[in-house]
């Protein structure tokens, strides 16, 4: 038997102020279930600072201790969570949920097109999956009315033709200080020639602690999403983690420690596989979204890119937090477009924002750059 699907994410709110609040989920397991719930986390701009994970392979049981802010919606947040674990319904006899037993269906892409009178900085993101309902639609276009009044002079939300959605993929052509910075990072092992280099990454490896599984160590600093890119880098090497926890120090800095085992339920002992999976992770966690300000022409253009999962999904609310840097900045958004490039091989999603300088100069590219980065890794 298994237990009521309402208590399968359980959200308990800090006693007093200061206090982290604590969410609960008990549900079937499945690979990259860590990831999912992260993302999820990651998108209501919640950080977690300790954690505890542990599975039998069957059943997964997840404490995040996570601060959030006034206005987290912790409701919605619950029923997100929710909609990511593996019913205990479609388990029959509690069996071992594996990705080929239910294909995800792919997602819908809409366009949402509006007008207004003066350009005005904002931004929408749909996490819910109804856009194709009328409800949700109209939910969307009555928020957009009350962030710009009387300037809005339209707005449609349709699902996108096929020649839209094939736009999303993007020119071949990408800045050749992206790509490098990219690749210099696979290429090095994960050290770059930037100030941030200097970043202390410890990443160990034991295959002595555990007769079933090997133990990977991890202790770095602290960023927004630091959960997400382990687990994500996790999932797209299909790993299980069989017990894991997590913390941050009165530092600043994380440590990690994770039980872990191949798809095939074996150690990974390999030493080339072991050098490949601590590479990508110290990668990721060095530097899991690439920044740089360049010249197009006479203009000047922000771009910003971010590895995609191997599920399709990329990483959260990276287009609020490059806007809100921007205003911050005080620095205005003359065009602006997501698109997605296969580099290698890896799918990246990249943002390109080129600058408004005809109002008034823009600050400084470093200051452009280390404004953004600052906002993307939570070091504001």
């Amino acid at each position: 038997m298994g237990i009521l699907h309402e208590d399968m994410v359980v959200i308990s709110q800090a006693e007093k102020a200061g206090d982290p609040t604590v969410v609960t989920v008990n549900c079937p397991d499945k690979t990259g279930l860590g990831c999912d719930l992260c993302r999820v986390i990651l998108l209501f701009g919640i950080s977690i600072c300790r954690g505890d994970v542990s599975t039998d392979g069957k059943w997964c049981y997840v404490v995040f201790w996570v601060v959030g802010k006034p206005e987290t919606r912790w409701d919605l947040l619950t029923k997100r969570l929710l909609e990511v674990c593996p019913s205990h319904f479609t388990t029959s006899g509690i069996y071992y949920y594996r990705p080929e037993n239910q294909q995800p269906k792919p997602l819908d892409v809409f366009l949402l097109k509006f007008w207004c009178s003066y350009e005005q900085e904002g931004l929408l993101h749909d996490t819910r999956e109804l856009l194709h309902t009328k409800r949700r639609q109209d939910e969307t276009i009555n928020c957009l009315k009350a962030v710009l009044g009387n300037v809005l002079l339209g707005c449609e939300i349709e699902l996108a033709e096929s020649k839209v959605t094939a736009c999303s993929q993007g020119s071949p052509y990408l800045p050749s200080v992206i790509t490098e910075e990219m690749l210099s990072l696979e290429r090095t092992n994960g050290r770059l020639k930037r100030p941030v280099a200097s970043i202390p990454i410890s990443i160990t490896v034991d295959n002595n602690l555990s007769p079933s599984h090997t133990l990977v160590q991890i202790f770095c600093p602290d960023h927004k999403g630091l959960v997400y890119d382990i687990m994500r880098t996790l999932k797209d090497y299909d790993i299980q983690i069989s017990y894991g926890r997590f913390y941050e120090n009165t530092k600043g800095n994380c440590e990690v420690d994770l039980f872990i085992m191949q798809a095939d339920g074996k150690k990974i002992v390999d030493p080339n596989k072991q050098d490949a999976l601590c590479s990508r992770l110290r990668t990721e966690l060095l530097c899991p979204l690439r920044v740089a300000v360049v010249n197009r022409g006479p203009d000047t253009e922000l771009l910003v890119a971010n590895p995609v999962e191997l599920s399709g999904k990329g990483r959260p609310l990276v287009f609020y937090d490059i806007s809100l840097a921007l205003k911050d900045l005080s620095t205005r958004i003359f065009s602006a477009e997501i698109v997605r490039h296969m580099i290698r091989d890896r799918e990246w999603e990249v943002y390109r924002f080129l600058l408004d300088e005809g109002v008034c100069p823009s600050a400084p590219k470093n200051k452009i750059e280390e404004g953004v980065r600052n906002i993307l890794m939570g070091w504001e």
